[in-house]
């Protein structure tokens, strides 16, 4: 549905100097800078895959995002999604993809949003009967009939993305690209958007290309994830691959030295890195084979009055990934 061929963007930005004279120095001679917000990315994504794409802040992935809906033009490479090539701005390509950017709105803010949604009808000429009964389904599952009346600038910030959805699968769209969609929200609302997306994803087989900061929006609706850093893709794999690494998932093992000081305070783990905090506590990262040896071994150093085992949180694993050189 997706393929992504050697897909890069550069930006190429003006310096100013600082100050009038700096100003007027530039009218004469100026310095630009380039800045390569999507370096040589490939990848191909099967229709109905929920994927996620991620990166820190800057990486480019609102960039990708944005060439694939044809919004700006790529300085090389080439992208197809669903045959269509995204910088022809055809309409027919229009007709098949979405894009909800979370910090953008597409509704007329002091109307009604279902005013909104009666202008999308036309844009897109969709059929009376077809456009009421997609309405219905979206607004049945997102659980919004009684706000539809409701000026958009009065609803909540879950309920206005809630709107921004239906308004995106209106025209009932192969391909979604959703661009930080539950930024903002409360547990809650960010529970109740991820429910339903991963709910119409199953129904309708729509391809899904997610961008979050959100761990727990990645690891409930994405079994595959794409990692870019400083606009080059560093992993494109299964998220459990991502979490375990190359081995075993990795564990925290964290324990509390037992009353009577008979713990020794430099105690060091000889299977994996060993801290102490402030209040005396352990923490032991490891491989997740090692787990009863490390146990045996810290319970033969000394008595122990409370011990844990955790998973290591996604968000370090894919932190150390940025940080790798």
């Amino acid at each position: 549905m997706i393929e992504v061929s050697h897909l890069t963007r550069v930006f190429r930005t003006y310096k100013k100097p600082p100050g009038f004279w700096g100003g007027v120095r530039g009218l004469f001679r100026r310095q630009f800078e380039e800045t390569r917000a999507a370096d040589d990315v490939s990848f191909s994504i099967a229709e109905g895959e929920f994927v996620g794409f991620l990166g820190p802040n800057g990486a480019g992935k609102t960039t990708t995002l944005k060439m694939l809906s044809g919004l700006i033009y790529p300085t090389g490479g080439t992208a197809r999604v669903a045959g269509f090539d995204p910088t022809k701005r055809e309409n027919a390509y229009r007709r098949i993809f979405a894009l909800v950017l979370g910090q953008k709105n597409q509704l007329w803010w002091d109307l009604p949003a279902q005013e909104s949604f009666l202008l999308l009808r036309h844009i897109y000429g969709l059929p009376a009967d077809q456009y009421r009964q997609t309405l219905d389904e979206l607004v049945d599952l997102l659980d919004v009939r009684a706000k539809l009346n409701v000026m958009v600038r009065e609803l909540s910030l879950g309920e206005r993305m809630k709107m921004e959805l239906i308004a995106a699968l209106l025209h009932r769209p192969r391909v979604l690209f959703l661009d930080e969609p539950t930024i903002g929200l409360d547990v809650v609302s960010q529970r109740a958007v991820r429910s339903f997306l991963r709910d119409y994803n199953r129904r309708h087989r729509v391809t899904i290309l997610l961008t979050s900061h959100y761990m727990a929006d990645i690891k409930e609706l994405c079994e595959r994830v794409i990692i870019i850093n400083k606009g080059r893709k560093i992993y494109d794999g299964a998220l459990a691959r991502l979490e375990g690494g190359t081995g075993s998932p990795k564990k925290i093992v964290r324990f509390v030295p037992g009353d009577g000081g008979a713990f020794p305070e430099s105690w060091q783990s000889s299977h994996g890195a060993t801290t102490r905090d402030g209040e005396g506590k352990f923490t032991v990262r490891v491989a997740g084979e090692q787990i009863v040896a490390v146990s045996q071994e810290i319970l033969s150093a000394g008595p122990v009055a409370d011990i844990t085992i955790e998973d290591v949180p996604l968000e370090d694993v894919i932190a150390e990934l940025f940080a790798a050189p």
